[in-house]
């Protein structure tokens, strides 16, 4: 079989398994079984049948809309499945065809339903990330890009790095400027990553972070306050470096 054909196969793969993704980013947050009700129009009720549920074939079909009562169905379905199609192919061609490639894929997709469920409920969901750290430990013992003592101690500085950060900014300010739910988060990528992928996760979503941020207040107009959810970029600093950290710092230390 070609490799162009494989990679088209996975894509697909991954695709499907995003549309999976979508359930659990729907359901999770009010606590429903992501098995049972099958999916269906949250506006009519009526029923989705598999040839309305192929990924992104269907969305443009249907221009859209749902088949019944013609609602608008939110961009963020097919966006997640593309994505997650897309990741699938990107971790397959980074790893090939290993365990640790389906193992960092499963990390991904976990980072995409904490992704878009914090920018909808800013709640990242423990049901997700407590056990990530442990099995992100396990983990460590099979990728030979990270033993058990480096996820070990990401464990450790993830949660406690912000453990601190959160402590320290609710001592001065009396307000609570970062939420559980981030510290759980960056403790699961440093199960999975290791310390460095911890460091680089914090430097990197800070600044991307911070250049979103301006770029917002300035588009919505001076003195306006905005509360901004980090564990998306908390997701897109571990994602960066899961695939170009090693190359990223070499070349910050080169430019040194």
């Amino acid at each position: 079989m070609s490799p162009m054909i494989i990679n088209w196969y996975i894509f697909f793969v991954g695709m499907c398994i995003g549309s999976f993704l979508n359930v659990c980013i729907y359901r999770l947050p009010s606590g429903k079984s992501i098995v049972r009700p099958a999916s269906a129009c949250p506006v009519c009720g009526m029923q989705i049948h598999w040839y309305d549920n192929i990924p992104l074939i269907s969305y443009i079909i249907l221009r859209g809309r749902c088949r019944e009562c013609k609602t608008a169905i939110s961009i963020r379905y097919p966006i997640v499945e593309l994505l997650c199609g897309l990741f699938a192919m990107a971790s397959w061609m980074r790893f090939g065809n290993s365990l640790p490639a389906l193992i960092y894929f499963i990390f991904i997709a976990a980072l995409l339903v904490i992704t878009f469920i914090d920018i909808d409920h800013r709640i990242i969901p423990d049901i997700i990330s407590l056990p990530g750290i442990p099995l992100g430990f396990l983990a460590s013992l099979i990728l030979p890009q990270l033993n058990w003592s480096d996820s070990l101690l990401g464990i450790g500085i993830g949660g406690g790095i912000l453990l601190i950060i959160a402590w320290g900014y609710h001592l001065f300010t009396g307000k609570d400027g970062m939420g559980g739910g981030d510290i759980k988060l960056l403790a699961m990528i440093g199960a999975f990553l290791g310390w460095k992928g911890v460091l680089f996760t914090i430097m990197a979503s800070s600044l991307i972070g911070t250049v979103v941020g301006i770029v917002l207040m300035v588009r919505a107009g001076k003195g306006i306050k905005m509360a901004m959810p980090f564990g998306p970029f908390l997701a897109v600093g571990a994602i960066v470096f899961l695939f170009f950290g090693p190359q990223l710092i070499n070349l910050y230390f080169n430019l040194l």
